[in-house]
């Protein structure tokens, strides 16, 4: 892998780019303070504009390595931070990532996260040259899957019981694409 680091992205209608401080009210009204949002996420609903701020300047930190990828998904129209992207996990071994992704509620339903997702997709593989990604979701957040198998992800089984979110222990549904099986979408 010849890992680059969170570098900006563009697609039709997002720029997906590092996080700011500049971001910390938007992202805590727009999706970290939702507990809708949060429902099935492992980390918890922020509190607080501090608490966001917190976690922001931590992301900030970690860029200076060329293994972080932390995407802010920015709507191109209105230059908001709607949601984030990122590899929850890389595996040097395997060459694989693990992507996951929430966004505000307000922006469910509308093929914004699939957009960010395709990119995010197409930039691993193509420039990073990683081998395989991967992501999962609780079993009770179907849509979340409809989002991975719409980008070419494949549906790959439920493991029982196998993690927590702030929904409690949950079944995770596991989804994966190889490189050789990779088609672009987009």
């Amino acid at each position: 892998m010849k890992h680059l680091g969170t570098v900006t992205l563009e697609t039709p209608r997002l720029i997906l780019r590092r996080f700011t401080l500049e971001d910390s009210e938007t992202m805590f009204n727009n999706w970290a303070s939702d507990d809708e949002v949060t429902r099935f996420l492992t980390w918890p609903t922020h509190t607080s504009v501090q608490t966001t701020r917190e976690i922001i300047s931590m992301w900030i930190n970690e860029y200076t390595s060329e293994k972080c990828y932390q995407w802010c998904i920015e709507l191109r129209q209105t230059h908001e931070a709607i949601g984030a992207i990122s590899v929850v996990h890389l595996s040097e071994e395997i060459s694989s990532a693990d992507i996951g992704y929430c966004i505000g509620k307000a922006y469910w339903h509308q093929g914004i996260t699939s957009e960010a997702l395709t990119a995010i997709i197409a930039f691993l593989f193509n420039q990073v040259g990683v081998n395989r990604i991967e992501a999962k979701h609780d079993s009770n957040n179907p849509n979340s899957g409809k989002v991975m198998m719409r980008c070419g992800l494949k549906y790959e089984g439920t493991r029982l019981m196998a993690d927590r979110n702030n929904s409690g222990i949950c079944d995770v549904a596991l989804y994966g694409l190889i490189a050789r099986d990779y088609t672009p979408t987009i």
